[in-house]
């Protein structure tokens, strides 16, 4: 078994996996974690250093690595993960696949508070925030929306979306 949790930044991938690996006693994995640890920088120094390219090779290459393991996990992934190197393809030939879809409003009050952790964002003005995720949200919905499933996130607690995934599961 293994179930990848993909959306925007700050959507709630992480600590959603991370919940539902608790509940379900399944290792918990996040990508961008695992990717520092074996280039021994994080990701705002890989994209400072080598730029959102190689960043992106790197990334299919230890999404590709995980994903035909033959462990059971649950993977956390990039924003951008699903929208570049077939990676969604390959998402879906390997695992079940989670769209936690949140509200432009939601990412970006959100976002507001993290903005530092964020390569993609780090350097654009609250003002024009909200225009970028939206903009974003336009271009990568069409990768998003190939998830097996779609769990809309607004206004609900981490305990309601795993309790969804949970019902979900036990309903297929």
């Amino acid at each position: 078994m293994k179930f990848v949790f993909i959306g925007y930044m700050a959507s709630g991938k992480s600590i959603v996996a991370n919940t539902l690996s608790g509940v379900l006693g399944i290792m918990h994995i996040d990508l961008d974690a695992y990717i520092e640890s074996k280039e021994k920088k994080s990701i705002s120094e890989i994209f400072e250093s080598k730029g959102e390219i190689y960043f992106r090779l790197i990334e299919s290459s230890y999404l590709r690595e995980l994903l035909s393991s033959n462990k059971k996990f649950i993977l956390s992934v990039g924003g951008g993960t699903p929208c570049y190197a077939n990676n969604m393809e390959l998402i879906k030939l390997y695992a079940t696949s989670f769209y936690l879809k949140a509200s432009i409003t939601t990412i970006y009050e959100r976002l507001l508070h993290e903005k530092a952790k964020r390569p993609l964002v780090s350097n654009i003005s609250n003002t024009d925030l909200k225009e970028f995720i939206a903009k974003h949200l336009f271009e990568r919905n069409p990768f998003y929306n190939l998830a097996d499933y779609t769990i809309v996130v607004v206004d609900k607690s981490v305990g309601d979306i795993v309790t969804e995934i949970i019902l979900l599961q036990i309903s297929d």
